[in-house]
């Protein structure tokens, strides 16, 4: 019902009070029985009632409009790999060093550089082998002389032994032949293993590889003069390289010899290996131990570098999402959840493992939610939105 403009209450109330106006008002154009200023009076008093009980009409609120377009997606279950991450150095699987064994012989020969793959016994360096040449000559010659008396000792002592107890020979004069001949057989035995130490001395004037491998380092240089034990080359051994991964105590104790291990390289080519060893202990101040992979020959292997890599332990279930729908703010992530009256909720959720353009949601998220993906990072709690539905796209990469 409307009156000067406001509409009643269509309910009883309202039809009760607009009969008792038509009733008043009927009386007040009678004027019978009041005087004009009772009929004014008692028209301020109707006017005032017929205002409490009309007003201006209610409407329902209006829906919130939406600000952008989004696409929704939903969760998805799927088995990703379980894989532990780690950095390391490449370093040689063992090192030898190779040394001067000569004392004051000048380098005269240098026959191997960084680099260069050598095999056992191959010549690395020669020294120069006049001086021992000479020893080596004095040594024989000394031989020769001890020999000799070797050979003059033994006939005099074979005499005194068929001329003991005849008289011709005192006692005295027979113990001293024959030990004339001891000593000169000593005296021999000795030049003859002065011989072999000066042969010996001519032999490593020859600086020879202990094993096949690949020269890391080298300290040799031609004219030099090198005491024993100088460091001349390092090798490293067969050419095997192992990467040592450092891993905290709790990511040690998951890993066993064997399992697989893949190394990213730095030109974006991977590398795969397998755990050797488990180191034993754990440096007491980073509270972190190494894991040696054993790497195959591969040129792009340097010693020295540092490399990225994983360890494969397995599978396990994930509940996956696109990684464009998590948000990082203030250090947390979230999800914006669609809401049946087509706004959207700010939900914190926790993270795990990343594949490709996907990540694992690990708490905080129902299997069943409606989420947002394009668009998310442009969104507060409590917007709405206008939705365009998006496929799922399951990833078959790797998880990182």
């Amino acid at each position: 019902m409307h009156v000067f403009g406001l509409e009643c209450d269509a309910g009883a109330a309202g039809l009760t009070l607009a009969i008792d106006l038509a009733r008043w008002a009927v009386v007040l154009n009678s004027g019978e029985n009041m005087n004009t200023q009772e009929q004014l009076r008692l028209c301020a008093l109707l006017f005032v009632a017929f205002l409490a009980a009309c007003g201006p009409r209610d409407e329902a609120p209006p829906l919130p409009r939406p600000v952008l377009t989004v696409t929704e997606t939903r969760p998805v279950s799927e088995t990703w790999p379980i894989r532990i991450s780690a950095n390391g150095d490449i370093a040689a699987w063992q090192e030898a060093v190779i040394g001067a064994d000569v004392q004051s012989l000048r380098l005269t020969e240098v026959r191997a550089d960084v680099g260069d793959a050598v095999t056992a016994g191959q010549i690395l360096a020669v020294f120069d082998d006049e001086p021992v040449k000479i020893e080596i000559a004095q040594a024989r010659a000394a031989l020769a002389q001890a020999r000799a008396a070797v050979d003059a000792a033994r006939e005099n002592a074979r005499r005194a032994r068929e001329l003991r107890g005849s008289g011709a020979l005192s006692e005295q004069l027979v113990t001293q032949y024959l030990s004339t001949e001891q000593s000169t057989q000593a005296q021999s035995a000795a030049a003859k293993a002065a011989l072999a130490a000066q042969e010996l001395r001519l032999a490593r004037t020859r600086v020879r590889a202990p094993d096949d491998g690949v020269i890391s380092a080298r300290n040799a240089t031609v004219g030099a003069v090198f005491g024993p034990g100088s460091e001349l080359f390092r090798l490293i051994r067969r050419g095997r390289l192992e990467w040592r991964a450092e891993l905290t105590e709790a990511e040690l104790e998951r890993l066993a010899p064997g399992a697989p291990a893949r190394l990213a390289l730095a030109d974006g080519r991977t590398v795969t290996g397998a755990v050797r060893m488990v180191a034993p202990t754990v440096d007491a101040r980073t509270r972190t131990g190494l894991a040696y992979v054993d790497l195959p020959p591969e040129a792009a292997l340097r010693p020295g570098m540092f490399v990225r890599g994983a360890f494969d332990l397995g599978g396990s279930p994930a509940l996956t999402v696109p990684l464009q729908a998590v948000l990082m703010r203030e250090a947390f992530s979230y999800v914006f959840r669609l809401e049946a009256d087509g706004t959207v909720r700010q939900v914190k959720v926790a993270t795990g493992r990343r594949m490709q353009e996907r990540i694992e949601i690990t708490a905080g998220l129902e299997a069943d939610a409606r989420i947002v993906v394009a668009g998310a990072g442009f969104l507060n709690d409590g917007d709405a939105v206008r939705v365009e539905p998006a496929a799922p796209s399951p990833s078959g990469g790797e998880a990182d």
